[in-house]
């Protein structure tokens, strides 16, 4: 019986794997000292693909239940000024026209988009409380030569209207870049910068990563196809809840809209639409199951990225405003980070 019973330890020793639990990582800031951070994601639609004839006023019920939040931060699903730069070092990998060009910023301004984010980090250490119409329009100025258009736009909507002008650097191409901006249907403007505006913050975070996207595949035609047959497959569901989203968004008031873009069980067919339909996808190549990798590696990134933001500043209220199908990855991984925690959109848009 013993002999046996040896056997038994040198096949159990042989499978580690199988035999030993994992360390737990989710109660390490059960003891933690000083306040914990809220992180609220709100998954939304893209506002760029909205009915004709939209009107941002729709959007108001949604802003007053996010204002009440008060976040402290907010993030938008846009690529920052340090990854523009970085692409523009690295064409040859990212590519030419990874993000807008910052000519016309860098012409008023005289700032290159590093010379942008210095100067804009410095401004904002020394921040009035009341800042001068003056100081506004040089910021504006220095977030356009940064990249970072949605920040440009939240200190625009500072402004008096009759300081929304050309001046301290703020030329006349610039002033129309965000008037132009105004106009534009999209989440990091409509929804993020007026927030921001509204609750006086100076700023908004791009918290977006695309540097993982360029999949090495020698036919990237084939690496397509066998994607979209993926999702073709599994997307019933998926087409069902965009079909009711569509009738939703046409309404005077957005609100029951994001209500339902962000239920537990449409976030649960948006993850399996997207990953579980590529994962169960037979491809020689293996390019369904190449494509959630890279699905894994943006949304790890980004996440990162959002943690980044609040680093130094335990307790913070933060809203990230993200493409719904991204959703269930920020609220899984945010949730499992130390001294945060994940707050209820429900409870938020109630």
């Amino acid at each position: 019986m013993g002999k046996w019973t040896n056997w038994s330890w040198v096949l159990i020793a042989a499978l580690p794997f199988a035999a030993q639990a994992q360390p737990d990582l989710t109660s390490l800031d059960r003891d933690m000292v000083g306040p914990r951070s809220q992180v609220l994601v709100l998954g939304t639609v893209h506002l760029s693909g909205m009915p004709p004839g939209f009107n941002p006023a729709a959007l108001d019920g949604v802003l007053d239940r996010l204002a009440a939040f008060r976040p402290d931060i907010i993030t938008i699903e846009d690529e920052s000024g340090e990854e523009c730069d970085l692409a523009a070092r690295h064409p040859a990998k990212y590519g030419p026209d990874y993000c807008a060009p910052t000519d016309a910023a860098m012409k008023a301004t005289g700032l290159d988009v590093p010379a942008a984010l210095t100067e804009v980090d410095k401004t904002l250490k020394a921040w009035p409380a009341q800042p001068t119409p003056a100081q506004r329009r040089r910021l504006a100025a220095s977030f356009l030569a940064a990249n970072d258009h949605a920040s440009a736009y939240v200190q625009w909507l500072q402004l008096p209207v009759a300081e929304r002008r050309a001046g301290d650097s703020l030329n006349d191409a610039l002033v129309e870049t965000l008037v132009r901006i105004a106009k534009r249907n999209d989440e990091s403007y409509q929804l993020a910068a007026r927030l921001a505006a509204r609750l006086g913050l100076p700023r908004v975070h791009a918290t977006d990563n695309h540097t993982g996207d360029r999949i090495d595949v020698p036919d990237i035609k084939a690496f397509v196809k066998s994607i979209e047959g993926a999702w073709a497959a599994g997307g019933a569901a998926l087409k069902e809840r965009e079909k009711h989203s569509k009738t939703l968004s046409q309404a005077a008031d957005l609100l029951p809209l994001y209500r339902y873009l962000n239920t537990p069980e449409g976030l649960q067919i948006y993850a399996e639409a997207n990953v579980s339909a590529a994962m169960r996808a037979k491809s020689a190549e293996g390019y369904p199951q190449i494509w959630a990798a890279g699905w894994e590696i943006r949304n790890l990134r980004m996440v990162a990225n959002i943690r980044e933001t609040f680093r130094e500043r335990r307790g913070a209220r933060v809203l990230s405003i993200v493409g719904v199908s991204h959703k269930p990855w920020f609220d899984d991984w945010l949730g499992q980070l130390q001294g945060v925690d994940v707050v209820d959109v429900a409870g938020v848009l109630k």
